[in-house]
């Protein structure tokens, strides 16, 4: 005979093993079907509970969360479609290594096939994006299966966290009554370890294999840095927070070679002396870039963002050699010869010991010219005072404080920081869904990076993912998690103007509709409708001046509108020719 009170029994068990083995937060969207373990995330110890209306922004506020992290985070919805809506972020989760675990509720095998409502197929709902994959069964109230159960959500959640890390899936069908039924279970006969676990411990403890890299390859790695003088360290978006920043330096300032560091890689803002952050302009100079070809290239990270310098990489025949905190190869046009695996903060202090170059003629020429292309920055935005995305990018980063949060939408704001944003004495974090390179969910990552890091936060975003992603400012609204939006609003898709497309005489004629897309809306009524404080900036200083009051707390939203997509392209290429040309003819010692 069913007892009512098995599926509460059930949901506790599988929540507990969730906190047990390291989850502190849950995101709970609505639904029915769901609701006992809807219910155990609001009462078990340890758990703080997220409740977001909307499955797709309730996904990447999760990815947000866990991106900034590094622990799983949990999903929870209910039967149907609803677990469908996370596909996106789960997808983000596996392509950038993000940790996280979705809980889709279903209905019991009876109901299957037979036209009930709210029932699809959901095994495998997410195809190779999930790393693993598991239907937990109906609740039952003996010992086998609840044993079972916790093992199951315990050995999910060390998957989760295992390189490549990503999302793990599990199904938990349930048959009614759904709603806690009043009055004790009566589950006497149970043992302790199935009723119960073991207290303080998941009931399986899943040790993670060694992530140290493989000391012979490392000495092979070190003999031929000891023999390279022009070498280059390269790092991409990385998301990790173990002190890469430092380890980076270090090794820099041990082997004499530059720092090519992208805005998301989190060690351009921290980095040492030897970091450069205006690399894509310098390397569009012609002489200076081929005269600097490198020998050597020590890559970590993600793909690179701005072209030059990967097409620079790419042409100049040096030897790459890739190191992969997750298993995950970026090497799409596959010049690596070698790839190192393993904990990169580990391979940087080992690749550094014994070595003493310390800053040579070919450091010393990326250093001058970081300072003549920074030099011919500073002085074209003293000269002009226009708000362009350039400037935009620039003076959001400037402003920030010290420990601050950045996120930063795909698109032209990714890449606008990543040119003209250059490092400084502050330390700041960083994030952008880099893994598929999407503009969708992006309000609501950066509001999962606000959320677990509970730390001043500012996005800056494009038009088109904030109106992807509007429902992410109902999520802030409703959770009270303090935001400041900074939105360039250039009337559609900018970054397109920067393509062929936009040139391509066939194409012409369906440009605006097809790839332009304006759609001529400011964000004022946006702002009032979710309730945001809203500022609609025209000048450098008024930038500034609503990003500092902004992160005195709440959620803000602050409009740049900069119509003009043509000649934004022009402002673009012309900052990187004065930028380049700063550089003169040499020689650069």
């Amino acid at each position: 005979m069913f007892d009512a009170h098995v599926n509460q029994l059930w949901a506790r068990a599988l929540v507990e093993e969730l906190v047990r083995s390291g989850v502190r937060h849950a995101v709970v969207c609505p639904g029915s079907r769901s609701s006992p373990v809807a219910h155990a995330c609001a009462t078990v110890e340890g758990l703080r509970t997220w409740s977001v209306i909307d499955e797709r922004s309730a996904g990447f506020f999760a990815l947000g969360m866990a991106k900034q992290s590094r622990v799983p985070v949990v999903l929870v919805a209910t039967s149907g479609t609803a677990g469908a809506h996370f596909y996106p972020a789960v997808i983000e989760a596996a392509m950038s290594q993000v940790p996280l675990v979705v809980l889709t509720a279903d209905r019991p095998l009876e109901l299957q096939g037979w036209g009930a409502p709210q029932t699809v197929p959901q095994a495998r709902m997410f195809g190779e994006f999930s790393r693993l994959f598991a239907d937990v069964g109906l609740p039952e109230s003996e010992d086998v299966a609840l044993v079972h159960l916790r093992a199951t959500v315990a050995r999910a959640v060390s998957v989760a966290q295992r390189a490549p890390r990503g999302t793990v899936h599990l199904n938990v069908p349930f048959r009614e009554p759904l709603a806690p039924v009043p009055g004790e279970s009566r589950a006497e006969h149970l043992s302790a370890l199935a009723r119960e676990g073991r207290p303080g411990a998941p009931l399986t403890r899943i040790s993670p294999p060694v992530r140290q890299p493989d000391p012979l390859t490392l000495a092979a790695v070190r003999a031929r840095v000891a023999a390279t003088e022009r070498g280059v360290i390269v790092c991409g978006p990385r998301d990790e927070n173990d002190g890469f920043a430092e380890a980076i330096a270090s090794l820099a300032e041990a082997t004499g070679y530059p720092v090519l560091a992208e805005a998301t890689s989190q060690a351009r803002y921290g980095g040492g002396p030897l970091t450069l952050s205006l690399y894509d302009a310098m390397l569009r100079h012609e002489p200076f870039a081929r005269d600097h070809r490198p020998e050597l290239v020590l890559r970590f990270g993600g793909g690179l963002t701005p072209k030059a310098p990967q097409s620079w990489i790419e042409s100049s025949g040096a030897e790459v050699v890739l190191f992969s905190d997750e298993g995950a190869l970026f090497d799409p046009s596959h010049r690596a010869s070698r790839v190192v695996e393993g904990s990169a903060v580990a391979a940087c202090e080992a690749l550094g010991k014994g070595q003493s170059r310390g800053l040579g003629p070919w450091a010393r020429g990326f250093l001058w010219a970081e300072q003549w292309c920074r030099a011919a920055l500073e002085s074209a935005f003293s000269e002009d005072a226009t708000l362009t995305e350039m400037r935009l990018a620039h003076d959001v980063v400037a402003v920030l404080p010290d420990g601050a949060n950045l996120f930063v939408s795909s698109s032209m704001p990714i890449r606008d920081v990543d040119a003209f944003a250059p490092a400084s004495g502050r330390s700041l974090r960083v994030l952008a869904n880099r893994g598929a390179n999407g503009i969708d969910g992006i309000i609501s990552s950066a509001l999962g990076m606000a959320a677990a890091s509970g730390r001043p936060t500012v996005l800056l975003t494009g038009d088109l993912a904030l109106l992807h992603d509007m429902g992410g400012l109902l999520l802030a609204r409703r959770n009270g998690v303090p935001l400041t939006v900074v939105v360039v609003n250039n009337d559609g898709g900018g970054i397109f103007s920067f393509l062929p497309i936009a040139q391509a005489e066939g194409a012409r004629a369906h440009y605006e509709s097809l790839w332009g897309t304006p759609h001529g809306m400011d964000f004022a009524h946006a702002a009032a409708l979710y309730q945001a404080r809203y500022r609609r900036v025209e000048s450098p200083a008024a930038l500034r001046s609503a990003v500092a009051e902004g992160l005195k707390g709440g959620l803000n939203l602050i409009e740049v509108q900069v119509r003009d997509r043509a000649r934004n392209v022009e402002s673009h290429r012309q900052l990187f020719a004065r930028m380049a040309a700063a550089l003169g003819e040499g020689p650069w010692l």
